[in-house]
């Protein structure tokens, strides 16, 4: 896939007047929107802590420091693994032991949050999309469209139930007293009965306005490298460009090829500098989770695994 990228835009007549447009917009505004963009990393990972934080307060209280580097931790261990589902492990050992295994449950129930905004948004772009770019072929019933359409469908039930689920987290505990095998384990995930409805509608405000944050660093960053484009356009085509990486599973580290084709066909509806869209996915990937992930790695080195705080 990383070939196939560099391979389109090896083979583009208009690379040289993209590079070059790239360096213009970069000398006039591009270093201050760079800037904008690392600081709003901090908020990305901000607002992500402060859920965290308020997700284990049902076990232990922990301060947002603590909790912010314990996030930083998590991404750091995710790097290399599926899904990033190496955070839960980097997170709980900010934890009390008693406490490590029982967050798990509880950093899902923030994941879980992450997920429904990012559906959410993710059909709002897809409406969009299919009503303003989406192939139509003529006298063919089983076109692009069609099957985009059925997707849409079927993303549009499953956000649906997964609303419903979150709202009813006691049907999953339900489902652990039922099950015999399960039995032993219900005291691990007892603690997402303990959210109140106030509580979840709280995570995920948090998680709207962490997806408006990373959203605005990428769209800050393609213009920052001179990509022209409406602001609203570029946000609900992103947000589709979202939709699917959370669909498609994949590895952090090697998820940049993935992240730049799609980027290449979304946002290549509005603008023929691919030069560009690829340069602000990496720099947005370099940004939020390698540089993060290096500092999480520095501050692992300091963690005591075993010792009970």
């Amino acid at each position: 896939m990383a070939y196939s990228i560099y391979h389109q835009l090896l083979h583009r007549d208009n690379l040289e007047q993209s590079l070059r447009q790239m360096g213009e917009s970069l000398e006039k505004k591009g270093w201050m929107g760079i800037v904008l963009v690392l600081v709003l990393m901090l908020f990305n990972w901000g607002l992500e802590a402060r859920k965290w934080q308020k997700l284990v307060k049902p076990l232990e209280s922990i301060s947002f420091l603590r909790a912010f580097s314990a996030i930083l931790s998590g991404v750091s261990l995710s790097i290399n693994t599926p899904n990033r589902v190496g955070e839960y492990g980097g997170r709980i050992l900010y934890l009390k032991n008693h406490n490590k295994l029982k967050a798990i449950a509880a950093t899902i129930v923030g994941s879980f949050s992450q997920l429904i905004i990012t559906v959410i948004f993710g059909l709002i772009g897809m409406i969009y999309y299919l009503n303003n770019f989406a192939p139509v072929k003529e006298n063919s019933y089983f076109t692009p469209n069609f099957w985009e359409k059925i997707l849409f469908g079927v993303l549009l039930v499953i956000c649906a139930l997964t609303i419903l689920l979150y709202f009813r987290l006691q049907i999953i505990l339900a489902v652990f007293e039922k099950i015999p095998f399960l039995r032993k384990a219900k005291v691990f995930v007892q603690i997402i009965v303990k959210y109140s409805s106030g509580d979840l509608r709280y995570l995920l405000l948090l998680s709207g306005l962490r997806y408006i944050v990373f959203s605005a660093q990428y769209l800050i960053l393609l213009d920052a490298l001179g990509l022209e484009f409406w602001w609203w356009q570029g946000f609900l085509l992103n947000s589709v460009i979202y939709l699917v990486m959370a669909i498609v599973p994949t590895i952090a580290i090697a998820e940049l090829g993935l992240r730049g084709k799609v980027s290449i066909y979304f946002l290549g509806l509005l603008s023929s500098n691919t030069a560009a869209i690829i340069a602000a996915t990496v720099g947005i990937w370099l940004i939020n989770l390698v540089l993060p992930a290096v500092l999480g790695s520095v501050l692992l080195l300091g963690v005591k695994i075993f010792k009970e705080k």
